[in-house]
């Protein structure tokens, strides 16, 4: 009879059968010999954990032998402890004493000693272990990784690079195990876009790969807002510096030479010197900025970043166009599309039309195109894209979907907590709400404001039903506010009317006040009453919002208005009181210690300069969100 592959292990294991306690006796016995072992070899353990290269030069003498040996449980030799604990002086010694075959030995749980260098991130660990054996870089551990991936997996750029460097490429296949795709993902994750542009112009395929997570590098951009502009915030100097810096598209790529690309026409030795000269000038510029403005640097990174993830994703675009099969081609491309329009990456989504102008028309799960997914969650600048859409926008706009929510329904649901805690205060918060009801309200048709969903609500009720929690902080938010402000004008309208009759160096027997010829006298009088009426102004706002009545409409514009009002007057009130508190100050110690006047009045502007800190911030805001160009990149309308 032929032995099956069934049997085969019956047939080689020996001719008689051992017990059961014989096996367990064994398993005693291995167990008491790895811990005699263990024991034996603990000062070279400790050595080794430690980094004395003297006792670990002294005991491998002793006992060549034990270069090999197993020293835990786990079977780690000598490297595979040295490795792990980041000694490089050790490793080199014990990488001299072993051969190739024995680096490459596996402990028990299938790690070589190049995998624990990847876990670890000491590049020049992992030089002395690729330089004695390079068959290291395609062992993979228990989880069929190779070291790359492993290296990839914890974040350690430098020492990806290197590995990456030194892999072969056939490891990288995708026709092979997911190495490469894992690798793709792994370095989109940990923000390495240079490499992963490097593997996809290598090997195109990689770009609609799945790894072992059935991710693709399609979907893993998409997750990541920060790689694009649009999901980046900076401060108004950090803008300023981002667009001066101008970066030439080879600076995306991993090994870029640096030169500038010749252009085509009257290509002459002269023309192609002048551009190399006038390319490292612009090189020395940039570093010069870089060593001598405070942050350029973190900037300049930023742009690098997001011009090697502009090219990235150009790269995959490319790549998934050419897809033939239109089931996959939807599949891959509904994921990552949806997912950047809930990221608000517009930069994606552009991309994505530019060589695919068909999305528009693509449906998700609840039958909703990517302005119905923009306006529910609140990404302005995707939602903005329609109206560059031409007569689509029309067509667009009239859909609705599995609920009965028409696109106004949408907007009418509350925005993400994400996109709400983007801007400070409930009012600001209904006013932003407001703000896109009425903006998608003047895309839709007139019929559309009076459709009812599934749940028998029209658009306007919908949106009652999702804001009336929203409303109720608004209120209670602007009459705190209100109460809090009233107390503090009411209190300086009190001083700076009792100051009209307290003027500073009295009066003389007619009445007249002493100092009512000079200046400073003048400016007293002058800021005293601008004081009075500012903070009366600020006063009687106050009073109405504490006394009017609050609807949805209100937080558009009235209640703004009068809060913006309202800080405003209080702001130059304040300044204008200190500034009659000093000037008083200044008449009464001038003819006796003047000195003393000057840093009193420079304390005095503290808490003009502290209210300015605390609620400048604010009256700001909500001067942006009432007059200033809008959140929608709407086309400008001719004068």
């Amino acid at each position: 009879m032929r032995p099956t592959e069934a049997t085969h292990g019956a047939l080689a294991s020996p001719p008689y059968k051992r017990s059961a306690s014989n096996t367990n006796e064994d398993k005693v016995l291995h167990l008491a010999d790895s811990k005699d072992a263990s024991i034996r070899c603990l000062p070279l353990y400790k050595a080794l954990d430690s980094g004395d290269l003297e006792a670990t030069k002294k005991f491998l003498d002793q006992h060549p032998d034990a270069v090999s040996g197993s020293l835990s449980m786990e079977g780690d030799t000598p490297l595979h402890i040295a490795v792990i604990a980041g000694h490089i002086d050790i490793v080199e010694e014990l990488v001299g004493r072993m051969s190739a075959q024995e680096i490459a030995v596996k402990q028990k749980l299938g790690s070589t000693a190049l995998n624990f260098a990847a876990i670890g991130g000491v590049t020049e660990i992992a030089e002395l272990l690729v330089k004695k054996n390079r068959d290291l870089l395609k062992i993979t551990n228990a989880r069929d990784q190779i070291p790359v991936v492993v290296a990839a997996l914890y974040g350690h750029r430098d020492l990806v690079h290197y590995l990456y460097m030194e892999t072969p490429i056939e490891e990288l296949d995708p026709t092979s195990p997911s190495h490469g795709a894992l690798l793709l993902t792994a370095c989109i994750i940990d923000e390495f876009y240079d490499i992963a542009l490097d593997i996809v112009q290598r090997c195109p395929l990689l770009a609609i790969a799945e790894d072992t997570d059935k991710d693709t590098a399609f979907n893993i951009l998409a997750e990541r807002p920060s790689a694009f502009p649009s999901g980046t915030q900076l401060a108004l100097w950090q803008r300023w510096i981002y667009k001066c810096i101008q970066l030439h598209p080879q600076k995306a790529f991993l090994n870029a030479s640096g030169d500038i690309e010749r252009p085509h026409e009257g290509t002459t030795h002269q023309r192609s010197l002048t551009n190399r000269a006038l390319h490292q000038l612009s090189e020395i510029f940039w570093k010069v900025l870089k060593l001598s403005v405070p942050g350029f640097t973190s900037i300049y990174e930023l742009k690098l970043t997001h011009l090697q993830a502009k090219e990235l994703l150009t790269c995959i675009c490319t790549e998934v166009s050419n897809l033939e099969d239109k089931l996959k081609f939807e599949s891959l491309v509904k994921r990552a599309l949806f997912e950047a329009v809930k990221q608000g990456i517009v930069e994606f989504v552009t991309e994505i039309m530019k060589h695919y102008p068909e999305v528009v028309w693509f449906w998700d799960e609840k039958d909703r195109n990517i302005f119905f997914v923009a306006t529910a969650e609140r990404q302005e600048k995707i939602f903005s894209l329609i109206y560059k859409m031409g007569a689509k926008k029309n067509s667009l706009a009239t859909y609705w979907d599995k609920d009965f929510n028409n696109m106004l329904h949408q907007a009418a649901l509350l925005a993400p907590s994400s996109q709400l805690d983007r801007v400070s205060g409930a009012v600001l918060q209904m006013q932003r709400e407001l703000q896109w009801f009425k903006e998608v309200e003047s895309v839709v048709q007139p019929k559309y404001k009076e459709m009812i969903n599934i749940h028998y609500k029209t658009p306007r009720a919908f949106f009652s039903d999702h804001h009336k929690k929203l409303v109720e902080q608004g209120e209670k938010w602007t009459k705190e506010t209100a109460k809090s402000c009233t107390v503090v004008t009411a209190l300086i309208v009190t001083i700076m009317f009792s100051a009209l009759f307290t003027v500073p160096g009295g009066y003389d027997n007619s009445g007249v006040p002493l100092y009512l010829n000079s200046n400073s006298f003048m400016i007293f009088i002058i800021s005293d009453a601008l004081s009075l009426f500012t903070s009366t102004t600020s006063l009687l706002m106050f009073l109405g919002i504490l006394t009017s009545r609050y609807r949805e409409e209100d937080f558009l514009q009235t209640v703004p208005t009068k809060l913006m009002v309202g800080l405003s007057m209080l702001f130059f009130s304040i300044a204008s009181m200190m500034t009659t508190f000093g000037i008083a100050l200044f008449l009464d110690l001038r003819d006796r210690i003047p000195w003393v006047s000057f840093p009193i009045i420079l304390l005095a502007s503290l808490p003009v300069t502290l209210f300015a800190l605390l609620q400048f911030p604010l009256l700001v805001e909500i001067f942006i969100s009432k007059y200033g160009p809008g959140i929608f990149d709407k086309p400008k309308k001719p004068w």
